[in-house]
C-alpha cells in the first residue's frame, strides 16, 4: 500500500479555528501579540522547529533575502532537536491534517513554507 501525502495547511494564528485544520501547531518561537492562550486552540509548539533569534532578527534586518533566510534556515531544521521535532510532526500528519500556525502577516515568505515543504518530504 503507497503512503498517503501528509496534509499540511499553513494559516495565521489570528484566524478562527476550523475542524478541518487538524493538529495545530504554532510554529513562532514568541506567542502571538494580543491572543490569549485560551483562544488560539493550540495542539503543539515545538519551539526546536522555530527560526532562531539570530536568524530571525537578521532576516528582518537590512540584508535580510528570503532565498538566504531559507537556505539557513533549511540547515536550522538539520540539528537533532529540529530534526527530531520535524520527525515527530512528518508522524502526525502521516495520520491526519496538521495546520502550521504563524503570527506572520505573510506565510509564503516565512519560515512556514519552508517547513511546510519539509514535512511533505518523506523522512529519513
Amino acid at each position: 500500500m503507497a503512503a498517503s501525502t501528509p496534509t499540511v495547511r499553513v494559516r495565521r494564528v489570528y484566524d478562527t479555528p476550523s475542524p478541518d485544520d487538524g493538529v495545530r501547531v504554532l510554529v513562532d518561537r514568541l506567542w502571538p501579540r494580543g491572543l490569549r492562550k485560551a483562544d488560539a486552540h493550540i495542539d503543539e509548539w515545538p519551539k526546536a522547529l522555530t527560526p532562531s533569534t539570530e536568524l530571525r532578527h537578521w532576516y528582518h534586518g537590512p540584508d535580510g533575502a528570503y532565498e538566504e533566510f531559507c537556505r539557513r534556515y533549511e540547515a536550522e531544521l538539520a540539528a537533532p532537536d529540529a530534526a527530531a521535532a520535524l520527525d515527530h510532526l512528518r508522524g502526525i500528519a502521516a495520520r491526519e491534517t496538521v495546520t502550521l500556525l504563524t503570527a506572520t502577516k505573510d506565510p509564503t515568505l516565512s519560515h512556514t513554507s519552508v517547513l511546510r515543504r519539509e514535512l511533505e518530504r518523506p523522512g529519513p
